[in-house]
């Protein structure tokens, strides 16, 4: 599934090294906190997750030993930046924050805190994964050959058994991270063109969040 997620993600590491100038960061410190802010644009696009951020995570936290908390502002972007950064939290042994917005992607890194705060009037978005047409086109074309894929239909029931298996992983990381089993199933009740918003009790109830956000 690894390819799957990179196939999507090339068009981003592009983008900035088409810009002139310093480009806003996505990461900065602040004290003890580590701020990740994908809530912006770059040369007029969207700025998401992207696979650079992993890199980026791994040399903020060599460069700055004194954090201990990662504090999020994300719509999402590519799951597997998301998983690979949320081990990296993991090893770290970080608290996490939402501040702002934690939609799709994002939610699987804030998942890797110890402890897990919403600061008051931020917000937790769910939906299903979603895979384009046209990345769907371009991964068969360029992984037929090696795959062995001999026509569409080969490729269609290598998606449908590969996806399962994806949900059931995804699930799994959701329940070993301390959510609830029922709500990581209502995780996906929403399509990938809309979000699922649970309340702030909800969260504290499923064991997304575990602490009370004013606390100190």
């Amino acid at each position: 599934m690894l390819r799957i997620i990179l196939v999507g993600m090339f068009s981003f590491v592009a983008l900035p090294l088409a810009a002139k100038g310093p480009l806003p960061a996505k990461f900065t410190v602040d004290g003890q906190v580590l701020i990740y802010d994908t809530e912006m644009q770059i040369l007029g696009e969207d700025v998401e997750m992207t696979v650079d951020d992993v890199d980026d995570l791994k040399d903020m936290l060599s460069k700055h030993p004194e954090v201990t908390e990662l504090q999020l502002n994300s719509s999402g972007g590519s799951v597997f930046a998301g998983e690979e950064m949320a081990w990296i939290v993991i090893g770290f042994g970080l608290d996490t924050t939402v501040s702002g917005e934690c939609i799709s992607a994002c939610i699987d890194l804030f998942l890797a805190g110890n402890r897990r705060r919403m600061t008051l009037g931020s917000k937790m978005g769910f939906h299903q994964r979603r895979w384009s047409p046209k990345s769907v086109k371009s991964y068969y074309e360029n992984w037929s050959a090696e795959e062995g894929w001999e026509t569409p239909f080969d490729f269609g029931s290598w998606i449908y058994a590969d996806t399962q298996t994806e949900i059931y992983q995804h699930l799994k990381y959701l329940i070993e991270r301390g959510v609830d089993a029922g709500f990581a199933v209502e995780t996906l009740r929403v399509d990938s063109s809309a979000e699922w918003y649970p309340s702030r009790l909800k969260l504290i109830a499923a064991g997304v969040l575990r602490e009370d956000p004013m606390a100190n």
